[in-house]
């Protein structure tokens, strides 16, 4: 069976998006710093139709990890930013454009139906209405022999490791301090209810690579 991976960058005090998340601004305050330690990488640009880019261990990681999935999950902010009928949402087609890079199926749990999309490269996005584990079900069915990465954002990956859905973690510390205001990636969660295991770290100059398996 496909495991369900989470892949995720976080800030050294717990936090994968800044203060003040706006439409202009979806990581908030300080959050595109985040991500600084994969945008140059070589496994990340080339998903993104862009040429060139670093190598190195923390390219091969981002390869590696990118090659193991055949479908996603996330959640409507992720997708949008928006909330309520899609008629309303001003960024209704998400933020990919005509060719994202998943280039698979994607999952978006919402609790407004809407027909499926079918975007370039291969990526198609089905809105999902009735809950986790449906979607979770789905995206193993399009995965294949591959995995499942739930993407975010943090509440959907605090209902599934609540739920005990979640079977491994890759996260990315960057090292730097985002501060209160923002969103901490392991909130409303029953702290006692889960079990990890530490299987590998990897450091570089730019972020430190921890994986984790959740003990069933």
């Amino acid at each position: 069976m496909a495991k369900l991976i989470l892949d995720i960058s976080m800030s050294l005090d717990g936090f994968i998006a800044g203060p003040n998340q706006t439409l202009e601004n979806p990581l908030g305050e300080g959050g595109e710093r985040l991500h600084e330690w994969v945008l140059p990488l070589k496994a990340w640009r080339e998903p993104h139709g862009l040429e060139g880019g670093e190598t190195g261990p923390d390219s091969d990681l981002v390869e590696e990890g990118l090659q193991s999935i055949g479908a996603t999950i996330m959640g409507r902010r992720m997708y949008s930013g928006g909330e309520g009928p899609w008629a309303e949402d001003p960024n209704a087609d998400g933020w990919w454009g005509d060719d994202p890079p998943f280039h698979h199926s994607v999952f978006v749990l919402t609790h407004q139906a809407r027909e499926r999309v079918a975007k370039e490269g291969g990526t198609t996005f089905t809105f999902v209405t009735d809950g986790i584990e449906s979607a979770l079900e789905q995206a193993r069915a399009a995965a294949g022999d591959k995995d499942v990465a739930v993407a975010g954002g943090a509440n959907v990956v605090q209902q599934y490791l609540g739920a005990g859905l979640l079977d491994e973690l890759s996260i990315h510390v960057a090292p730097l301090l985002l501060g209160g205001g923002g969103v901490r990636l392991f909130d409303n969660l029953d702290a006692g209810a889960v079990e990890l295991e530490g299987t590998r770290v990897i450091e570089s100059p730019a972020v430190t690579h921890l994986a984790y398996r959740v003990v069933k």
